[in-house]
């Protein structure tokens, strides 16, 4: 796991910092071949979401997500995006290429880690399909599993570091 990857986990909700290094330790683990996982977004702010949703709308651009800020999972350290890291040095967010030769897709090993920890993948919904990007939906709590929508997370009570109380 590089040292870009580790630190944007460590700004993740601190309920999925350790699943998240065991998901991307087993994703480097079955890409045996060129390819390892980078995070590539975690945590993200108000002002950032607001910035990324005025592109395609408010600046040039294409538009990159329908979510204005506090309407992503992001927004609570609840989502990652992800890339391939080739040779050690080149993104790819290619979801064909099987650089370990094992016949699979390196892209769709990964996708099959996460959902195997629960993690919802942005390319398997119906409209403004995201594949770089996975979140987590139930949250283990004190109180039993807790799904969640940014609905429900924008009104929930927060701790001294920002992070939503489950």
């Amino acid at each position: 796991m590089d040292k870009v990857t580790l630190e944007r986990i460590q700004k993740l909700h601190p309920l999925v910092r350790d699943e998240v290094k065991l998901i991307i330790k087993e994703c480097d683990e079955v890409l045996t071949g060129r390819a390892k996982v980078r995070i590539t977004q975690g945590l993200r702010s108000f002002e950032e979401q607001e910035k990324l949703y005025a592109i395609g709308r408010i600046t040039s651009g294409k538009k990159v997500t329908n979510a204005k800020a506090g309407q992503s999972i992001h927004n609570y350290g609840l989502a990652v995006d992800i890339c391939l890291i080739i040779d050690g040095k080149t993104a790819s967010w290619d979801t064909v290429k099987d650089w370990d030769n094992d016949k699979v897709a390196d892209w769709y090993e990964c996708v099959k880690i996460f959902a195997k920890h629960g993690w919802d993948w942005g390319g398997n919904w119906k409209t403004f399909k995201d594949l770089p990007h996975f979140e987590k939906k139930t949250i283990p709590s004190k109180k039993g599993s807790v799904k969640t929508s940014w609905r429900k997370l924008l009104k929930m009570p927060r701790d001294q570091q920002n992070y939503v109380v489950f």
